[in-house]
């Protein structure tokens, strides 16, 4: 965890076990338990956690409280889950990209053009597919609740109008430090580069990296519209968040707050993907009139076919039939 490790360390001791009452206001709770996630007050995450922690509270009727932590005040996505493991982040909502490193089955869900829909996205995470890439998490120390949605990602810079995959060439794009986004950005003849997300406005700003990609939703709410010129809608990528929860943490509650939590998350989950998905439209409304150039029909079938040579990198460590299976569900 490294810059954060301190950090946790210390919040272990003030904010104590899951149990400790921290305030008189905390102390009708049996467990506190702390949420954390990346992004704003006003993103689908935030109002998907706002969602969880009434349903809890008023299922447990008031035996967990949830504290939930935004804007990556508990560090970024990989420091976050790595406190889930040791129990000092109790729950965490994100990419999938850094859960790749504790699962790599996930590598699946950061293929380029993996869902046709959202439909097919729904089917694939909500059955066996999603649990199955999930089942690598218990070793680890973590228990993923389900998919909520991060939206559909493109591409935006501050070059050139990108069109069609050439015109996406010759370009340092941040990426998430995921091995699919790096073979993707390599496949379009240009330079990936990781920059954490807390860092991207300045990286961009300061032009560390010509252009990133992300979801609408994260480029307007955290302005990296201001600091970009074109926008892509190259919808390269079903962005799933995990839900995940500390198995150490979900292992000492009584099996009926177990129930409690379970059920609360499906709860939360699909009303955040509604949330989502209507945020969705009224976003791209606010980035049209904001002033960044949008291309809105780009020629997918270029992009499609330029990152064709990504799938044949992953077959072997993923499976030629887990990506059947997906195909099947279309």
């Amino acid at each position: 965890m490294k810059r954060y490790a301190s950090i946790l360390i210390v919040l272990i001791f003030i904010l104590g076990g899951c149990s400790d009452a921290v305030t008189s206001k905390e102390k009708s709770a049996e467990y506190v338990l702390r949420l954390g996630h990346l992004q704003t007050e006003v993103h689908p995450y935030h109002k998907g956690a706002l969602k969880f922690k009434e349903e809890v509270e008023k299922r447990s009727e008031g035996r967990i409280k949830v504290d939930i932590f935004p804007s990556s005040q508990l560090g970024n996505g990989r420091d976050q889950i790595e406190g889930a493991q040791i129990g000092s982040i109790h729950f965490h909502i994100g990419s999938v990209a850094p859960v790749t490193n504790f699962a790599p089955k996930f590598n699946l869900l950061n293929l380029p053009y993996l869902f046709e829909s959202r439909e097919h996205a729904f089917r694939v995470l909500d059955g066996e597919i999603g649990k199955e890439i999930a089942a690598d998490l218990e070793n680890r120390g973590l228990i993923n609740l389900g998919y909520m949605e991060n939206g559909w990602r493109h591409m935006t810079n501050n070059k050139k109008p990108i069109k069609t995959s050439i015109d996406a060439s010759n370009l340092k794009l941040r990426v998430q430090e995921s091995p699919p986004y790096l073979s993707f950005i390599k496949a379009l003849d240009s330079n990936p580069v990781p920059v954490p997300f807390g860092e991207l406005y300045t990286a961009l700003e300061q032009k560390v990296v010509d252009g990133q990609e992300n979801p609408l939703a994260q480029i307007y709410l955290n302005k990296l519209n201001e600091v970009q010129k074109y926008l892509t809608l190259t919808s390269h990528n079903y962005d799933a968040a995990v839900f995940i929860m500390s198995k150490t943490t979900f292992d000492t509650l009584p099996l009926d707050l177990q129930k409690i939590v379970k059920e609360s998350s499906q709860e939360a989950i699909q009303y955040e993907r509604k949330v989502a998905i209507k945020d969705e439209k009224k976003i791209l409304g606010e980035l049209r009139k904001s002033g960044i150039q949008i291309e809105e029909n780009p020629d997918l079938e270029s992009f499609r076919e330029a990152v064709k040579p990504v799938y044949k990198e992953f077959e072997s460590s993923l499976g030629k039939d887990l990506y059947l299976k997906v195909e099947s569900l279309k």
